[in-house]
């Protein structure tokens, strides 16, 4: 194919020699001469390990040239990769002028174009910047389509990151144009996530968000440990060890809070000794305030609905287990109780008169008369609901039922 880049910065310019690289034929584009003269010379306007042999050769192969034109960089072009900069303003927010002005410029050209333009933003934006800013600073709908491929390129290491990427992700309404932003890398051993365009957006700040909070995370048990006087390095590398759990995709599933007998305990105690330190872990400290969000959150969807009878599927804090304590179920029923909801909860594991110590005291000391609330059967709960909330996951079985029953459900599991 033959690929407009508009930008020939860190992204722009490792993502033209890298596509050149893989036999398409790429023009880069900037107003900036200095970057267009240098890679019309062959050479890498900046310093990226690996990026001037690639540059040298494509561009004396032919298969990377570039332009200060833009009108020049899109009189051929199957796709237009815009990599220009969203640097953040004073408030924090992004900066999208130099966005929306290589979008109006687009937009300005697309109906002298001979065929139809697919416009693809590599650039980190905000979910729903591609609809909002983008599309109607192209204007002209009728002779492009939007994509977004967010890139994952490290400073140092982009070459490799692009050469071999560990995720390629295109997000677009269009499934045929996504399909073709997702060709131009066939020959890379990787599996293209092909998503809608927000969520394509998203996954780009998901993903640097997280590996901000891994750096946080290493960082304050790197502290703690020192003031403990134990090897830090050593702690982590063992923890890297757990691949089932700790380094997977284990827990990264949005759902309801956490609660239990370990993850509270554990956090509020390590917290606790830190600051009995004189060490503020204010990443760790967030955790359970966060988890507190979550749960509030949760209790808002449900008393936005309008039935008035609700039926709760689950009751411990996780589904396979009848371990209640820090449930963060049995919290949200003590809140829908304090507003005056009519309560009912089924959990298949929980009969009352088999629960005992610290389990037992923890449900009644938040809900004495827990007792009147559990039905003896998921049959009976359904028979007696409006709403079924599903605050674990069902089995297989208790799901067919449910949906057989009619009822509406929300799940918040």
């Amino acid at each position: 194919m033959t690929v407009a880049v508009l930008g020939l910065g860190y992204v722009g310019c490792v993502t033209a020699a890298c596509l050149a690289r893989l036999g398409h034929k790429v023009i880069g584009v900037d107003r900036d001469e200095y970057k267009v003269g240098n890679v019309l010379a062959g050479k890498a306007p900046f310093y990226e390990p690996g990026l001037e042999e690639i540059v040298r050769e494509t561009a004396a192969s032919g298969l990377l040239t570039a332009t200060t034109s833009l009108a020049e960089g899109l009189s051929d072009a199957d796709i237009a990769l815009i990599c220009v900069g969203t640097p953040s303003e004073a408030n924090g927010n992004l900066g999208l002028g130099q966005l929306k002005r290589v979008s109006e410029d687009i937009g300005a050209l697309l109906p002298g174009l001979q065929k139809r333009l697919i416009v693809v933003v590599r650039s980190t934006v905000f979910p729903g910047t591609c609809e909002e800013v983008v599309m109607p600073a192209l204007g002209a709908a009728g002779h492009c389509t939007v994509v977004s491929n967010p890139e994952f390129l490290r400073e140092g290491t982009a070459v490799r990151d692009f050469m071999e990427p560990s995720l390629l992700v295109v997000g677009g309404n269009d499934p045929d144009a996504v399909q073709s932003v997702a060709e131009l890398y066939t020959t890379l051993d990787v599996k293209p996530c092909k998503v809608m365009l927000r969520t394509a957006e998203m996954i780009k700040y998901a993903c640097n968000c997280f590996h901000a909070v891994k750096i946080g995370f290493a960082n304050e048990i790197g502290a703690l440990c020192g003031k403990l006087d134990i090897p830090a390095l050593e702690v982590m590398h063992t923890f890297c060890q757990d691949e089932k759990l700790n380094i997977s995709a284990a827990y990264l599933r949005p759902g309801f809070a956490f609660g239990g007998s370990c993850l509270p305990k554990d956090l509020r105690a390590l917290t606790y000794r830190a600051q009995r330190l004189d060490l503020n872990l204010p990443l760790l400290q967030s955790v359970l305030p966060a988890n507190d969000q979550q749960l509030r959150r949760a209790v808002e969807r449900v008393m936005a609905l309008p039935a008035k009878r609700l039926g709760v599927y689950g009751l411990a804090f996780k589904e396979n287990t009848d371990d209640l304590r820090e449930s963060p179920i049995v919290t949200m029923l003590e809140h829908l109780l304090g507003k005056g909801r009519e309560v009912r909860v089924y959990d298949p594991h929980i009969q009352m008169e088999q629960i005992y110590g610290a389990n037992k005291n923890f449900v009644l000391n938040a809900i004495p008369h827990i007792g009147k609330l559990l039905t003896p059967s998921l049959a009976d709960l359904l028979a007696n609901s409006d709403h079924v909330i599903l605050a674990q996951k069902p089995t297989p079985a208790a799901m067919v039922e449910i949906e057989s029953a009619g009822l509406a459900t929300l799940s918040i599991a």
